[in-house]
């Protein structure tokens, strides 16, 4: 197995576990991101060197400093967070940037699915209306009524749509040359 082959089944891997934890339990543990993130920068360190350092934390960085104001404002958890830092470590910003949107589009049509499955459309676009209304008068300010605090929320499963995305990139990537991975 090549080294690009390797970074991507560590990643598919970590994110398929963190699937599954916060399928289960609507958490994903420090034990997975932290070892996830330590991976990503040792695998680009020992493959290239520094300037493979430099990969990894350029792509952990951009996740962890896009997504922040989404967790000050609790709109994803600190584990969300976390994972999507350990998949920037361990496939670079570029790629990163693509999970990432993917993700966040699998997550809107779980929402959706969630939504509908709950009757809760009515109240989801009220809640919508309300961020969109403060957003605009008073700027990124949280919200108590809407935010990962307010139990009576719907919450959907980030660490799915992760995983998700990440076999959606991965495929891409690979399609052609299926036969030489297995």
């Amino acid at each position: 197995m090549d080294a690009r082959t390797t970074v991507w089944m560590v990643t598919l891997a970590l994110t398929c576990v963190a699937a599954v934890w916060d399928w289960q339990s609507r958490r994903i543990p420090n034990w997975l991101t932290v070892p996830g993130v330590v991976a990503g920068i040792t695998l680009h360190s020992v493959l290239q060197g520094w300037p493979g350092a430099r990969f990894a934390l350029a792509g952990m960085g951009l996740a962890l400093v896009l997504l922040l104001p989404l967790v000050y404002l609790r709109a994803i958890g600190a584990g969300d967070w976390k994972l999507m830092g350990a998949v920037g470590a361990l496939v670079g910003w570029q790629v990163l940037l693509i999970v990432m949107f993917g993700s966040v589009f699998v997550a809107g049509f779980m929402a959706m699915a969630q939504m509908i499955r709950a009757d809760r459309g009515t109240e989801t676009l009220r809640n919508l209306w309300t961020l969109i209304k403060g957003f605009i008068a008073f700027g990124l300010v949280k919200n108590p009524n809407i935010s990962l605090d307010n139990p009576g929320l719907l919450k959907l499963p980030f660490g799915v749509a992760v995983a998700a995305a990440t076999i959606a990139c991965f495929c891409i990537a690979y399609w052609p040359t299926w036969k030489h991975i297995f």
